[in-house]
C-alpha cells in the first residue's frame, strides 16, 4: 500500500523576530515538526524596514511568524500587507497586549495574532491549521478584534487632531519633553527664559487637553507622534 508523501517539507515558514532565543526555539520546534523553516536574520547595524520587507518577500514563505515590535526597526505592521498580498499567511506573535493593535494587524491582512505569553502549542496548532488550509479564527473573535481596532483608531485620530494644533515651536518643545528634558534644560538649549518655556508648555497642555507634561508625553506616544512627521 503506497503512503501519501508528507507535504510539510514543502511548507516554508519564515520567522521574523528580534528576540533571538524565542526565534531559535520556534525554529527548532517547527523544524522537528518537519517544516522548511527559515529565520530572517536582522542586521546588527544598518538596514531598514524596507530592507526587511524585501528580504521577507524574497523568501517565498507560505507562513510568516512575525514579531510586532522589531527592536531598533520599530513597529513591523507595515510588513503584513505586502506579505499577505503575495499569498503569505501572516501570524503575528507579539508581547503587546493592546487589542487595538491586534485588530489593526488583522485589518492589514494577518490571519491571526498570538501572545508570546501563551503556550508554544498554540503557535504550533495555528501553523498546522494553516498548513492544512483550515480557519484559525472564529468570526466572533475576528469581529471583536476589528471592533477594538476601530475604537482605537477613533481615539488615535482625535489625539492626532489635537497634536496638529501645535505650532512649530510647540512641536519642538513637545519633542524635548518626549526625550525626557525638563523646562530648565529646554530653556538653556533654546537660549530663552524658563518663564517663556513654561508659557509654551502651558499652551501645549491646553491644546492637547491634558493636565500635565507626563500626560502630554503619554498622548504623543499613544498617537505614535514624531516631531516633523
Amino acid at each position: 500500500m503506497s503512503s501519501t508523501p508528507d507535504p510539510r517539507p514543502n511548507t516554508r515558514i519564515l520567522i521574523i523576530d528580534d528576540h533571538l532565543l524565542f526565534a531559535q526555539s520556534l525554529e527548532l520546534t517547527l523544524s522537528l515538526e518537519g517544516y522548511d523553516v527559515r529565520r530572517l536574520a536582522l542586521p546588527d547595524v544598518g538596514g531598514s524596514m524596507s530592507t526587511l520587507r524585501s528580504l521577507a518577500l524574497r523568501s517565498n514563505a507560505r507562513i510568516a511568524l512575525l514579531d510586532l515590535d522589531l527592536g531598533r526597526f520599530g513597529d513591523s505592521m507595515s510588513l503584513i500587507a505586502p506579505l499577505a498580498q503575495v499569498g503569505t499567511n501572516v501570524v503575528v506573535v507579539t508581547a503587546s497586549t493592546d487589542r487595538g493593535r491586534w485588530g489593526a494587524c488583522l485589518n492589514q491582512g494577518a490571519r491571526k495574532v498570538l501572545s508570546k505569553a501563551g503556550p508554544l502549542q498554540e503557535t504550533l496548532s495555528t501553523v498546522r491549521r494553516l498548513h492544512l488550509g483550515l480557519p484559525v479564527m472564529t468570526n466572533v473573535e475576528l469581529e471583536s478584534l476589528l471592533e477594538a481596532w476601530r475604537s482605537h483608531r477613533i481615539v488615535t485620530d482625535d489625539m492626532r487632531r489635537r497634536l496638529e494644533l501645535l505650532t512649530p515651536r510647540e512641536r519642538q518643545i513637545l519633542a524635548c519633553l518626549v526625550e525626557g528634558r525638563n523646562v530648565r534644560q529646554i530653556a538653556r538649549t533654546a537660549v530663552v527664559s524658563e518663564a517663556t518655556v513654561r508659557t509654551q508648555v502651558k499652551s501645549i497642555l491646553s491644546k492637547l487637553e491634558v493636565s500635565s507634561q507626563l500626560a502630554a508625553v503619554s498622548l504623543a506616544h499613544h498617537a505614535s507622534w514624531q516631531h516633523g512627521a
